[in-house]
């Protein structure tokens, strides 16, 4: 079976926006998501309240935790551990990823090659990479094509999040596992790397061609 899942949304615990995460669970339900993963800025426990959530819609769609993490060099996706105990905000990118990899965590550069708050070509040298975001909702094409392009060649997987800070947003780009996700394999199956991002605005734009 396909396991869809958004790896990176916001809500209004990111201090950026005024999204309601339970709107935002209740309209990836709808839009047929079984999955959505907060990645609120800079902390990890902000989110907590989003674990009311899952006691309440955790029969019905996989809530996920993890944080946006800011490295010296741009932004990354960081799951599997609480990030405000490293004490390495704005610390040099491969500092940062090598900590969460020695913690058993995963760190996802996200949009890599937007003009802003990414790694660019950075992510081809870095080591410890296990994933790329690939398509991310809020960036232009061109720059998604070049994070799968540099995800291709450095032959790791790509994942798909719609960075949504509305909830409208949510599921425009998500990650498509081939196998069920649990909040006990979770990082297991990110490491193991069998997915693909995937972008809707790309599809909907090709279907209203004809």
């Amino acid at each position: 079976m396909k396991f869809k899942i958004d790896l990176h949304v916001h809500s209004k615990y990111s201090e950026d926006n005024d999204a309601e995460p339970e709107e935002t669970v209740i309209r990836a339900i709808q839009y047929g998501l079984q999955g959505i993963a907060f990645t609120e800025h800079y902390y990890y426990e902000v989110s907590e309240p989003v674990e009311l959530l899952k006691e309440k819609y955790g029969d019905r769609i996989l809530i996920l935790r993890g944080v946006e993490f800011s490295t010296a060099e741009g932004h990354c996706l960081v799951f599997g551990l609480n990030t405000d105990n490293l004490s390495l905000k704005y610390a040099p990118a491969e500092e940062v990823i090598q900590a969460v990899n020695g913690a058993g965590g995963v760190a996802i550069p996200s949009h890599p090659y937007r003009s802003v708050n990414s790694f660019g070509d950075l992510v081809k040298t870095v080591k410890g990479i296990r994933a790329l975001e690939g398509y991310n909702g809020c960036n232009m094409h061109p720059f998604n094509i070049r994070a799968v392009d540099a995800a291709q060649m450095l032959n790791i997987p790509y994942t798909g999040g719609s960075d949504a800070h509305e909830s409208k947003d949510v599921g425009s780009c998500f990650t498509e596992f081939d196998d069920r996700v649990t909040n006990e394999n979770f990082i297991a199956m990110l490491k193991a790397g069998r997915y693909r991002g995937i972008d809707l605005r790309k599809v909907s734009k090709m279907l209203n061609r004809f």
